[in-house]
Parts: structure tokens; C-alpha cells; sequence
């Protein structure tokens, strides 16, 4: 999971928020599904700015995470580069567009249950739930 700081948890609610608000939502567009915002949050690039950025390679973030390595020179690194250094991990974003990481999925409001990756409620309450799984952290090293 990622690492927990208020930074980061800042920007998973604010993604959250922007897409409960109505900002523009397409799984299948890297710009705009749900990778593809938490990237616009942390980046501040559009989502054509991030589509144009990973042209250079095919496929879903997940797929991006997996076959991402350092040194390519792609304008993707540079995404992955500046979700490191905000905490976030390959699998964190693989998580994410699959909304899939089971101890998130454990602490849903109303129990345990599998979500859709391409229903925006989902999106929402996966990325809610994220966020207070990592204040929740960041208030126990914080009373150590």
C-alpha cells in the first residue's frame, strides 16, 4: 500500500471529490479513468497531456506499471517518477485502475465487496476509503 502522508492523502480526496463533481470519466481513456485522475490531481497535467505523454507505449495503467522501468526516457518514466516520490507504487496504481487492493476492499463502509472498475461511484468510495486507510496510519505513527 502506499506510503501514508497527508500529501498524498490530500490528493486521493480531492481526486475523489473532482470525480464526485463531475469531471469527465472514461475507464478507457489513460487520461480520464481512474489512474488517469489521481495523475491529473498529482501532476496537474490534462487529460490529453497525459494521453499524449503515454502514446508512446499501448495499453492500461496497469500495464504501464508492470512494464515500467527506469532509464527508458519515456515521458511516462517521468509520470511514474513523480508518483514515487508522492508514495505512490506500481501496485498501488495497478490497485487502482482495477480497484482491487483487498485490504481497502476489506474496509469499504458496509463490509467487504468487489467493486466495479468502471462505475465512478466505486471509483469514489475505493479512493475514500484509500484515504482514511492512510490517515488512519499516518494518526498511528503520529501517537507512537
Amino acid at each position: 500500500m502506499a506510503e501514508a502522508n497527508p500529501k498524498l492523502i490530500k490528493y486521493i480526496r480531492k481526486t475523489a471529490d473532482r470525480l464526485e463533481n463531475g469531471a469527465d470519466y472514461q475507464w478507457g481513456h489513460q487520461g480520464q479513468c481512474n489512474c488517469g485522475h489521481i495523475i491529473q490531481t498529482i501532476t496537474e497535467l490534462s487529460p490529453s497531456e497525459i494521453y499524449q505523454k503515454v502514446i508512446q507505449t499501448t495499453g492500461e495503467w496497469s500495464e504501464f506499471a508492470n512494464d515500467y522501468c527506469m532509464g527508458t526516457n519515456l515521458e511516462v518514466e517521468q509520470i511514474f517518477d513523480t508518483l514515487g516520490n508522492q508514495g505512490l507504487s506500481r501496485d498501488d496504481l495497478k490497485n487502482l485502475e482495477y480497484l482491487s487492493d483487498e485490504s481497502i476492499l476489506s474496509r469499504l463502509p458496509g463490509g467487504k465487496r468487489y467493486l466495479e472498475k468502471n462505475n465512478r461511484e466505486h471509483a469514489v468510495l475505493y479512493m475514500r476509503t484509500w484515504a482514511n486507510i492512510l490517515e488512519d496510519k499516518v494518526l498511528e505513527y503520529s501517537n507512537k
